[in-house]
């Protein structure tokens, strides 16, 4: 059942390359795109003898020769394609799915059972059981810390980002807010405000102040500034 899955998406995949390599369509793409260029040339000389832009003898010659190629891209529709020319696209077509069959047969597990969900949650409660020291002392070491310094501020972000890693969102926002109260920093006040909002479950009046700090001390650029637009809206600010 998973073969034939992987097979119908490969072909799925690869239809549209396919297609383009057939021979007629091959001929009739490049030709047609020839004969739009010039005739969209002729269409060009023909305004700029009408503004004045060529002389009369101008425009005549240049008309002659874009017309001689025109001729020639329509007679083009007779000729075959040049010898090879298709062959890289022809052999990426039949190498893609062979590599991959080979690389599926090779390291793929399609038998392999989904891993049961209370294994998951057992590791997970393991990854914070490991984690559970390295943070302690993290906050022992921010003790001895001057509060204001930007070490302090920099184990507070340390710790907001462990927290939030673990799922610890509460914990996490406390941390970035005091890292915030060290020095405003605008992509710090957006990730903290978020994290409020998360667990508020709406934009709230403290929430949306961090948002407009952040999107006034901001670049143009900044990619989470979609993101506390739409916020502030929703908040109706």
């Amino acid at each position: 059942m998973i073969f034939g899955l992987l097979i119908l998406c490969a072909a799925v995949a690869l239809a549209p390359l396919a297609w383009v390599l057939r021979g007629s369509a091959w001929l009739r793409s490049r030709r047609d795109s020839a004969i739009a260029i010039h005739r969209a040339q002729l269409a060009e000389l023909d305004r700029d003898l009408a503004d004045g832009r060529i002389a009369a003898t101008e425009h005549a010659s240049a008309v002659l020769e874009v017309q001689r190629r025109l001729l020639a891209a329509a007679a083009s529709a007779e000729a075959a394609p040049p010898r090879g020319a298709r062959t890289p696209l022809i052999t990426a077509l039949l190498a893609i799915p062979a590599l991959g069959a080979v690389l599926y047969a090779i390291d793929g597990h399609p038998m392999l059972p989904a891993a049961p969900l209370a294994a998951r949650l057992a590791a997970a409660d393991k990854d914070a059981a490991d984690a559970a020291p390295l943070i302690a002392m993290l906050r022992e070491r921010l003790k001895t810390l001057d509060p204001q310094s930007e070490t302090a501020r920099q184990g507070y972000v340390l710790l907001g980002n462990a927290e939030d890693s673990l799922g610890h969102l509460p914990q996490a926002v406390a941390a970035w807010r005091q890292a915030l109260a060290i020095r405003f920093e605008p992509g710090l006040a957006a990730l903290t405000a978020e994290g409020q909002t998360q667990i508020d479950g709406k934009v709230s009046h403290d929430s949306a102040d961090l948002f407009r700090r952040a999107l006034a001390a901001a670049p143009a650029d900044a990619p989470w500034r979609a993101v506390a637009e739409k916020r502030l809206a929703e908040a109706g600010s």
